[in-house]
């Protein structure tokens, strides 16, 4: 058992730096064996620090050699500093001076993927959060800013391409068939956005043309094999520049905005200044080889990505307790973008989604931490849904308060006022009150207070006096650290329906002439009673329009009144969430039942009338026929019992498949779309409901669903509806067509690592297929790699978080197996590691027969020998006292 515990950093601990640093200098030599760091750096002591320690302190971590130290050009001996491990301190340094650092890396051995490694043979790096201090010794704080010149040199023929941030200043040939390129970068920057790339790519080329007239020459990097993949991203960018200089006037500031796509890489992607690097399933796509959902969110994360040079790059946070101030904010941009780009109501749908599964999922178990955090272990256990999705809601949310020409008005504001400054989540929120004049000093506890609000609504209807009546109350679950919670400051947008499905005005005052049908009511109580007045009949109501805040919401609805909000909401978010809510309540009704229980009629009908009606927002009821997930199902229980929720949902849609056969049919045979394969949000739509259809009809084992997947499988111009074929024949009964697919799926697909990544995740995923057996067959594949984290992440966290009936095996064999996992990543890449204990932390959700289990798991865990301090965080937090 460990018997020390990683130190914890807290936020009300945080001093300014003692040294600054102006100015670094660094030249890599890169070789087979390692790479030697030349580093010179210019620092000056901190005119705001109050320390008068004369001594420097330096982060550093799992650097092979430190091969030599100097101070103004004089070697310091070894008495005049302390090798501390993760530290270097250098005693009685000048209030200025140049300090010389050399360092031996061995990147080819560098399995954490942290700092300075290798993938498929190219040098990459990865300094966020902390990684530079794996390149070589630094004050590796965001709030130390500096302009960096780097200095790469490597064999020219095995590393013709040599990539760092900024513009490219010089370049030329060396002895021994070495070449150099020398990048220079003009805007102060933390470390954590310094970036390198080597290796033997593809250039792709194309150019944007700024608002001022500025051309922006645009570079994309891949392996050769990878070439034909980089339009959808090149145009994702252009789309993304126009979109940043229209909506928050923002232009880009260096003359090259280059994109490298790496295999091996523990994130999405990364926005270093000027060279962002990109996991490769984030940035390559092609008709042939990506699915609808990949090409959206490859676009979206190239938007992101992009979105960050200001809003995280050019204004940075302050600490890593920041985090939200750059991520928080660059998600509200880019799913802003992906509204624009597409369709509003769907991305919300999606958005929400993610909320309500996974976030407050998260903010109702044992590593609950507000937007904001008060203390942590390990930082890269804090890039989580809280930091990024709840601080975009956030965000969101201020948007919804003040309107949008005002939220502009702040955004201009935060950026003049911060630009090439190191700031705050209140620096934020500040720029925004003084725009435009409101106090959002309770708004601020969105910031400050873990938990997701649950709003509790009942109602009452004066007939006599037309007055319809919303009393509203709020409360906030204690979460670890934290109890005894304020009021926060809430936008709950509404709207009242007619029996006729007329929009009512909302009129607050008996006076109100124009009183509008969509209201955003602000709560600050921990109860309000809002009247609404000439009411002529009991009203419907549509609550939390847009998902205008990310709380539950409590209310009794009858089925009656969600078929209802179904047919007639205007507002699409709601439309779509009365029928997850309808289809929940009558899941639920059958979770535990012998089986003998029919399903509501009602959820047919509603379904059939989807259909049915060509006239509706197809992508929007793309979304409304998609039952609510196990996971959902799950998160919304008290003590679930996950075998029980399973059959429940499997008898419901097993029904509707069976009563919707014929509508079914024509709904496949209706979407099937001609002509060349285009990502709009029509094509994306009818593929989709085409492929929800297919499934549907193949989970009752329909001959002619069969045929027809069959067909589609062999006959597919795109991923989409081949892989749209291959789920559903894997989750079908049909043993002889689903292995006859997936052997012909790889086959074909062998050698690209991006498909066979869906292939593993098709089989993990399914209740079907994905048993402990079948996983450990995937994970012994000749294409399964332990050191790719995508491969990692589409075998072992799908199993653990989709194939839920598996993984929680009554007789614990899916914990069991999830712990001998992490336990192996723990010692190569404990980032993967941490992620993917999570789904064990939860163990006090469940009944003893299951949390006993988890726990002894996670307790098997702890108890490993020089366990890491990434899962040692989790772990220990999650089997500590709440």
């Amino acid at each position: 058992m460990r018997t020390s515990q990683p130190q914890t950093i807290y936020l009300k601990d945080y001093r300014v730096p003692v040294f600054l640093v102006d100015h670094v200098d660094l030249r890599f030599e890169l070789f087979e064996e390692g790479a030697r760091v030349h580093s010179v750096l210019s620092m000056r002591r901190n005119p705001d620090s109050d320390s008068a320690d004369k001594s420097l302190e330096l982060n550093g971590d799992t650097l092979t050699t430190l091969e030599s130290l100097s101070l103004d050009g004089r070697v310091l001996a070894e008495d005049a500093y302390d090798d501390r491990v993760d530290r270097l301190v250098i005693h009685d340094v000048p209030d200025r001076f140049e300090l010389g650092v050399v360092t031996w890396l061995e990147p080819q051995n560098n399995t954490r993927l942290e700092g300075l490694y290798q993938s498929s043979g190219m040098f990459c790096t990865q300094c966020e959060a902390e990684g530079f201090r794996c390149i070589t010794y630094f004050p590796d704080r965001p709030d130390v800013m500096a302009r960096f010149r780097t200095r790469i040199e490597a064999d020219k023929a095995s590393f013709p391409i040599l990539l760092s941030n900024g513009n490219d200043v010089d370049k030329g040939d060396l002895e021994n068939g070495r070449h150099f390129v020398t990048w220079e970068d003009p805007f102060p920057k933390p470390s954590y956005l310094f970036a390198l790339v080597a290796g033997d790519l593809v250039e792709k080329r194309d150019s944007f043309h700024t608002m001022s007239g500025r051309d922006i020459d645009l570079r994309m990097y891949v392996e050769p094999r990878n070439a034909e993949k980089c339009d959808h991203a090149m145009d994702s960018l252009k789309r993304s520049m126009r979109w940043d200089e229209e909506v928050y006037g923002r232009e880009y500031d260096l003359d090259i905005f280059m994109i490298v796509a790496v295999d091996d890489f523990n994130m999405g992607a990364m926005e270093n200044k000027g060279l962002n690097i990109f996991n490769s399933s984030c940035v390559l796509a092609s008709q042939e080889t990506a699915t609808d959902l990949a090409f959206q969110r490859i676009e979206s994360i190239v938007a992101h990505e992009y979105f960050h040079n200001w809003s995280g790059n050019r204004v940075t946070c302050r600490d890593w307790f920041q985090l939200s101030l750059k991520e928080g904010f660059t998600v509200f941009r880019d799913s802003q973008f992906s509204a624009d780009m597409g369709s509003p109501t769907v991305k919300r749908i999606e958005d929400a989604t993610m909320l309500r599964t996974a976030q407050f999922a998260e903010d109702s178990g044992p590593m609950a931490h507000p937007v904001r955090p008060e203390s942590y272990m390990e930082i890269t256990n804090f890039y989580t849904l809280t930091i990024y999705e709840k601080g975009c809601e956030v965000v969101g949310m201020i948007h919804t308060l003040l309107g949008p020409d005002l939220f502009r008005k702040g955004s201009d504001l935060y950026f003049e006022r911060h630009d090439g400054q190191a700031v705050t989540t209140d620096d934020f929120v500040r720029a925004m009150e003084d725009a435009s004049g409101r106090d959002l000093s309770q708004f601020r506890l969105w910031y400050e207070q873990a938990g997701t609000p649950a709003l509790t609504v009942q109602d009452e209807y004066d007939q006599a006096a037309g007055i319809y009546r919303l009393t509203i109350a709020q409360t906030i679950p204690d979460t670890p650290g934290q109890g005894n919670k304020k009021p926060q400051h809430i936008p709950f947008a509404v709207g009242l329906l007619g029996k006729g499905g007329e929009s009512l005005p909302l009129k607050l005052n008996a006076s109100d002439t124009d009183a509008p049908t969509d209201r955003v009511l602000e709560l600050t109580e921990a109860s309000h009673t809002f009247e609404f007045h000439d009411v002529p009949e009991r009203p419907v109501p549509s609550l939390l329009r847009n998902f205008s805040a990310p709380v539950r919401v409590y209310y009794p609805w009858t089925r009656d009144q969600l078929v209802f909000l179904m047919s007639h909401d205007p507002d699409g978010f709601n439309r779509w969430d009365a029928g997850q809510r309808l289809a929940v309540d009558v899941i639920n009704g059958l979770v535990g039942s012998a089986g003998s229980e029919a399903v509501d009629s009602g959820l047919t009908d509603a379904y059939r009338g989807l259909l049915t009606d060509t006239s509706l927002d197809q992508a929007l009821v793309a979304k409304m026929l998609q039952l609510p997930s196990e996971a959902y199902l799950i998160e919304l229980a008290d003590k679930p019992n996950v075998p029980a929720i399973h059959q429940a949902r499997e008898t419901v849609l097993g029904h509707l498949a069976t009563a919707l056969r014929d509508d079914l049919l024509a709904c496949y045979q209706r979407n099937t779309v001609e002509g060349r394969y285009e990502v709009t949000p029509e094509a994306v739509a009818r593929r989709s409901l085409r492929n929800t259809a297919l499934a549907w009809l193949l989970h009752t084992d329909d001959e002619e669903g069969r045929a027809l997947a069959v067909s589609q499988f062999a006959s597919a111009d795109n991923m989409t509806d081949r892989m749209g074929a291959l789920r559903a024949l894997v989750n079908s009964g049909y043993d002889q067509e689903r292995e006859r697919t997936l052997k012909a799926f790889y086959e074909q697909w062998k050698d690209d690592p991006q498909v066979v990544e869906q292939w593993f995740a098709v089989q993990a995923g399914s209740s079907r297929t994905g048993g402990l057996p079948a996983i450990r067959e995937l994970l012994a594949h000749p294409a399964f790699d332990w050191k790719n984290p995508n491969k990692i992440r589409s075998v072992v966290g799908v199993f653990a978080g989709q194939n839920l009936p598996a993984f929680h095996a009554e007789d614990g064999s899916g914990y069991r197996f999830l712990e001998e996992q992490v336990r192996r990543l723990d010692d190569s890449n404990p980032q993967i590691a941490a992620r993917l204990v999570s789904p064990l932390t939860r163990w006090r959700k469940f009944a003893p027969v299951h949390g006993e289990q988890m726990k002894t798991a996670l307790e098997s865990i702890r108890d490993k020998s020089g366990l890491s301090r990434d899962v040692y965080e989790v772990v220990h937090k999650s089997l500590a006292g709440q």
